[in-house]
């Protein structure tokens, strides 16, 4: 057999570290009796608490390294093992002590002295324990205890019944393998072990359960600080990746763990678990992570708002768009995935919404308190109040909240502040808007070009531009909408009156062509309708107190109308005039050329006036009727024609038939709706033609009954005009007019458009004077130089009294 050479130990009486320490003159194989007792006792005990024998085994020379924290292959994070302790501080801590993040500095200090040792003498010290296992051969096989115990041929005596092990005590996880279960996302499982860490803390500081016996040295006063101070950062770690897969799972589903529904799951099982701690905490050291849960909903809401409201294109109504799809997108996301990931008792879907909605609120508020232009008060009201819970909240099962209904997102004072605001930006916006149209259209009423008019429709499109967005806001809003454009509407009307009104009034428009001028002022009545129109409308969707304004409206377009049909119907009949002149005349009972020209003027200028509005048409057509009307009987009662005989009668009366249907005819043709003017003259007719002194009174009666204006000097005028000279006949006929007169009396007065008889002027009745002969000789001129007596002054009469 070979003998062992030196195996590199410089001195034999010193042991190398990590070998066996052999003397250099023996064999390592030989048995020598005493030797090991001398050695024991010369060369002592090694670390691990085992005798520094010559026949050294692997285990013991591994044992040689205390300070390595390996384990064993197959161990996991709270294996219970197998009772032996393999490391260094599995041989100092006492079974079920926890390691401290302290443990593990000193287990690097330890693990630096290590290292310091030569890789060479570890090489070589493996090298001589592989040659010594060789040498030495396989080990003998001893006798068991049994068969020393028991002699052979005998039987064994039943071995006695085992007795059950005490449960093993699981080995608790150190601070740095809770950070671990942290960072792996394993949430729900960290939260168990730092709660029974925060259990341990809370029962060393005399306020809990009482902890398993610790290792000397262990229970230090400042362990338990340490211990807090680890639950606190390991809070702090846990916290921070919640709300992180918070934000995460709200971003998109992720192909990933952290952002799937086991992660999301681990979150809601987290919240349920310490709910339930704070449940045995108390109020006072309660952590309501349920409510930091919702805090963090709520952050990563307005996270995402505020990513996806600025780069929207479109100004204001860009952004609120986004964001409304950005809420779809969000909550239903939500509602598919991440609600049903939550335990139940939680109301995830409430809490998201509710986060949402707080975050939402507040970029509504935000943009709110902006000084804003008019589009983007509009558009921010109309999302608020339209879009936002039809859209949105419709969406949405309201009965899912726990709370019942969400609160508003502007304050009814912020909303009341931003209607303020735009009704005071549409009455001055409106107004001087108005103010230019005016003035820019009446530039071109004094022109001779050819322009056609569009002020009603320019009125009408910038007021109905606020009078139909409003509504859709909200009916209140709507309505102080309406009551402030109709006021700016009434003060734009009574300046337009007044500008009508110079227009007309100025001497210079006289000298445009008839067709120009009666053009312009068409032009100008056409503008009634649609503006009366959008008056009455805006007063119907305004509030009581608008009545003041349609009426001041009304009354501006009145005045316009009558005075443009006024400068209408005076330059008509000023061209009528010399055929009107013609009537009641000799002439006139022979030949119809002066009512054919009437007939024929009217007819040929209806078609002109025919481009007016239907409504101001009417009433122009029934104006010129019953002026027609009025200048045909007119001269009727200025005695032009007597009629004493009844063949003169007769011819008058069957003339006056003749023109009455003619005029009928026209009027009808150019639908004039005044058929109360169609009775004037057959009536008048009548009384001229019948003889008995009865049927006069009957007529007369009907005659003051649908004309009440008339008056006892028209009947007189008539009379004369047919010759009744009998003063008892004359005044019973007077009589039935002057009783009606008075039984009637303010009832019988007529509106100005139906007054006929009261345009009609008669002259003074002729009176008769007893003058001397000579006197009835002198001409009329030198009679009106007589002195006419005089009525007494008031101040004569109180003197002679």
């Amino acid at each position: 057999m070979p003998i062992l050479k030196n195996l590199g130990v410089a001195d034999s009486k010193v042991p190398r570290a990590g070998t066996l320490p052999l003397r250099s003159s023996r064999n390592p194989f030989e048995e020598v009796s005493g030797l090991e007792e001398e050695e024991t006792g010369e060369l002592g005990t090694l670390p691990n608490g085992t005798s520094c024998r010559r026949r050294a085994t692997l285990e013991k020379l591994a044992g040689l390294a205390p300070f390595r924290l390996g384990r064993s292959p197959g161990w996991r994070v709270g294996s219970p093992g197998d009772g032996q302790p393999r490391s260094f501080l599995g041989r100092v801590l006492t079974p079920g002590m926890r390691r401290s993040s302290a443990d593990f500095g000193l287990l690097a200090r330890l693990q630096g002295t290590r290292a310091q040792g030569n890789e060479e003498a570890a090489g070589e010290a493996a090298r001589r324990l592989a040659f010594l296992r060789l040498g030495r051969g396989p080990k003998p096989r001893r006798a068991s205890l049994a068969e020393r115990v028991v002699p052979a041929g005998e039987a064994a005596p039943e071995p006695p019944p085992k007795v059950p092990e005490p449960p093993k005590m699981k080995e608790p996880l150190s601070v740095l393998e809770i950070l671990g279960l942290i960072q792996q996302r394993e949430l729900a499982r960290a939260d168990e072990h730092i709660l029974e860490l925060e259990a341990e803390e809370l029962a060393s500081s005399g306020g809990g359960a009482p902890v398993p016996p610790k290792a000397e040295g262990a229970g230090s006063p400042s362990g338990g600080g340490r211990r807090a101070r680890d639950v606190a950062l390991l809070y702090e770690a846990l916290q921070r990746e919640l709300w992180a897969l918070v934000r995460e799972t709200l971003a998109g589903p992720g192909p990933g763990a952290g952002a799937g529904p086991g992660a999301v799951a681990q979150l809601g099982q987290v919240l349920v678990q310490e709910e339930a701690a704070d449940g045995r905490r108390g109020p006072e050291a309660a952590r309501k992570l349920r409510a930091r849960w919702a805090e963090a909903v709520a952050r990563a809401a307005r996270e995402r708002l505020e990513a996806a409201a600025p780069g929207a294109p479109g100004g204001l109504a860009g952004q609120l768009e986004a964001l409304r799809g950005r809420l779809l997108e969000d909550m239903g996301v939500v509602r598919g995935r991440l609600a049903p990931s939550y335990p139940a008792g939680l109301g995830a879907f409430g809490v998201y919404l509710r986060g949402y909605h707080g975050a939402l609120a507040e970029w509504i508020g935000a943009a709110a308190r902006r000084r804003l232009p008019l589009t983007d008060r509009y558009a921010l009201l109309h999302w608020h109040n339209q879009v936002y819970p039809r859209e949105v909240l419709g969406l949405v099962d309201m009965v899912a909240l726990e709370n019942g209904e969400l609160g508003p997102l502007l304050s009814p004072g912020t909303l009341r502040g931003l209607e303020d605001e735009c009704v005071t930006d549409v009455k001055a916006q409106t107004r001087a808007a108005l103010l230019r149209v005016l003035q820019e259209d009446e530039e071109h009423w004094g022109s001779t070009e050819d322009w056609s008019s569009s002020l009603a429709q320019d009125v009408c499109e910038l007021l109905e531009e606020h009078t139909e967005r409003a509504p859709r806001i909200s009916q209140e809003f709507g309505e102080r909408m309406a009551h402030c454009c109709l006021g700016g509407l009434a003060e734009f009307l009574q300046s337009f009156q007044q500008r009508v009104e110079r227009f007309h009034e100025n001497p210079g428009v006289r000298e445009l062509p008839p067709d120009t001028y009666i053009s312009r002022t068409i032009s100008l009545v056409n503008c009634g309708p649609p503006l009366r129109a959008l008056a009455e409308r805006l007063a119907r969707v305004g509030p009581p107190e608008s009545e003041p304004a349609r009426e001041a409206a009304a009354s501006a377009l009145d005045r316009v109308t009558r005075r443009c049909h006024q400068v209408l119907t005076d330059l008509l009949f000023q061209e009528l005039q010399p055929h009107f002149n013609k009537l009641m005349r000799r002439k006139w009972l022979n030949s119809s050329e002066a009512l054919d020209g009437i007939v024929g003027a009217l007819g040929a200028k209806a078609l002109a006036l025919r481009r007016m509005q239907d409504e101001p048409y009417q009433a122009l057509v029934a104006e010129l009727h019953r002026r027609a009307l009025v200048e045909y009987v007119r001269p009727l009662f200025r005695g032009r024609l007597r009629c004493g005989s009844v063949r003169t009668r007769s011819r008058v009366t069957g003339r006056l038939r003749e023109d009455a249907a003619q005029l009928q005819r026209l009027f009808r043709r150019l639908e004039s709706q005044a058929s109360w003017l169609d009775a004037v003259v057959p009536r008048l007719a009548e009384v001229l033609h019948l003889e008995d002194t009865p049927s006069i009174q009957m007529e007369v009666g009907m005659l003051v009954r649908d004309y009440p204006d008339i008056r006892r000097k028209h009947v007189a005028a008539l009379l004369d005009m047919r010759g009744l000279r009998r003063t008892a006949a004359r005044h019973e006929i007077l009589a039935v007019a002057r009783d009606l007169e008075l039984s009637e009396g303010g009832s019988l007065s007529r509106p100005r458009d139906r007054a006929f008889f009261a345009d009609i002027p008669v002259p003074r009745p002729p009176f008769c004077l007893s003058l001397p002969l000579f006197l009835g000789r002198l001409p009329l001129s030198r009679l009106a130089c007589l002195p006419w007596p005089r009525p007494p002054s008031p101040s004569r009469a109180r003197a002679q009294r």
